[in-house]
């Protein structure tokens, strides 16, 4: 009875397995994603692994460089753009070549990877500027790209991914990027 039991189990688990797999969006190659921090990381893998399903990568780097190596480990239908998320300007731009390459489409997918660690040490061998800093990378940077390019992910009923951490919920250390994370939670929590 029990072997009977555990090897329906298993069949319904393998059986939804299966179908959750076989879910595609459709049109995957007419869709736009703009990822930010893309120099290297997490964005980075993303924007190889989104360019090899076929999306159109619009990859966001601070540097040439690391927007070159990208680009050379890459599909042509992936673009980068230079992006210094703690600066208005660059925000601005990007936002511009953004509507420029992405027209009546839209931008389906935003994914919020930009960020830094340190200054990281026990508060008080810390400044005001180190907590500032890291919180300008990864909390108001954050903020004002997300509200350049919401009409743009409005326009195509698209979708807004912030990178957390862990360490959104608990703070193990000191400095600003638990704090940091703590608001982009916050603010992921608001923009629902």
């Amino acid at each position: 009875m029990w072997l009977y039991l555990a090897a329906v189990l298993a069949g319904l688990y393998l059986l939804r397995r299966w179908h959750r797999e076989r879910q595609m969006v459709p049109r995957l190659s007419e869709k736009y994603v703009l990822i930010t921090g893309c120099d290297s990381g997490f964005g980075n893998l993303l924007a190889r692994q989104l360019d090899a399903r076929g999306l159109r990568v619009l990859a966001a780097c601070l540097t040439e460089t690391g927007a070159v190596q990208l680009r050379a480990a890459t599909s042509p239908r992936l673009q980068t753009v230079l992006l210094d998320v703690t600066s208005s300007q660059s925000i601005a731009a990007a936002t511009a070549w953004v509507r420029e390459r992405v027209g009546d489409r839209g931008l389906w997918g935003l994914v919020n990877n930009a960020g830094i660690a340190v200054p990281t040490a026990p508060n008080e061998w810390l400044t005001k500027d180190d907590f500032v800093k890291v919180l300008n990378v990864n909390l108001v940077g954050l903020i004002e790209v997300t509200l350049s390019l919401l009409p743009l992910v409005k326009q195509a009923r698209g979708r807004v991914v912030n990178v957390a951490s862990v360490m959104g919920r608990i703070s193990f250390f000191g400095g600003g990027y638990c704090i940091s994370k703590f608001g982009v939670e916050a603010f992921s929590d608001s923009l629902r």
